[in-house]
């Protein structure tokens, strides 16, 4: 029987609330499985570091099932951002999780975990029918890696019953994003505002989102577009 990558992340999780997302896991997953070493150095390239990757990415895809059971059309914005980010915290391994942002709070493996977070975010935009084209791409993203993240950490130390402290918390975090969204629909809105900020404006709708293939760079700009 060939072992997936799957199976050694399952055996893995055995271990990481003692091990961490360490070698020391990855190993103790390979003897669990009886997996060739040469295969799960496939699989995972870094051991435990890949391993704390896939085991977010599951996190990400068990999110996106939760949240297609939901009539999403049916509800406010900010009550779908609210019911994404729970559908990704509730449920999950805290001592687990807790391992995983331990691993990426070091500094070789930041970026690892910022990539991760941006990524969550993006799910949750696309799985929310976000049609943003131009820079409101990225600040929407940028904005939800910051709500996401900082719920995260609160949730990691909430004891309360239901974690109702950590979504309390979340509420007010979107209470924020939601005044802020207010303020960017007032500077459309105002003749005078939009001249005062007409040059951070048109920066931004001069920037897109990035090619669904090819390219290199995080975006595209088409000034010449912008001034049509």
């Amino acid at each position: 029987m060939t072992v997936t990558s799957d199976m050694l992340l399952d055996a893995a999780l055995e271990h990481v609330p003692f091990d961490g997302w360490s070698e020391a896991a990855f190993r103790a997953a390979i003897n669990d499985t009886g997996a060739d070493a040469a295969l799960a150095r496939a699989y995972f390239p870094r051991g435990g570091l890949d391993m704390a990757l896939a085991f977010h990415r599951r996190g990400d895809e068990l999110m996106l099932e939760r949240l297609a059971r939901h009539d999403l059309a049916s509800m406010r914005m900010r009550e779908r951002v609210s019911l994404a980010i729970r559908a990704r915290l509730e449920g999950a391994d805290r001592e687990i999780v807790r391992r995983g942002a331990v691993l990426f709070s070091l500094p070789q493996h930041a970026a690892d975990g910022v990539r991760a977070i941006w990524n969550t975010a993006d799910a949750i935009w696309n799985a929310l029918g976000d049609n943003s084209e131009d820079g409101n791409w990225y600040t929407k993203r940028a904005i939800l890696s910051g709500v996401y993240s900082s719920t995260l950490l609160y949730w990691l130390g909430d004891d309360s019953p239901g974690h109702a402290d950590s979504w309390a918390f979340l509420d007010r975090r979107i209470d924020e994003v939601m005044r802020f969204e207010q303020a960017k629909a007032q500077v459309q809105k105002s003749p005078f505002l939009r001249t005062v900020f007409a040059l951070p404006l048109a920066v931004m709708g001069a920037i897109h989102k990035p090619a669904a293939t090819g390219g290199t760079l995080p975006g595209r700009w088409h000034p010449a577009k912008q001034a049509e």
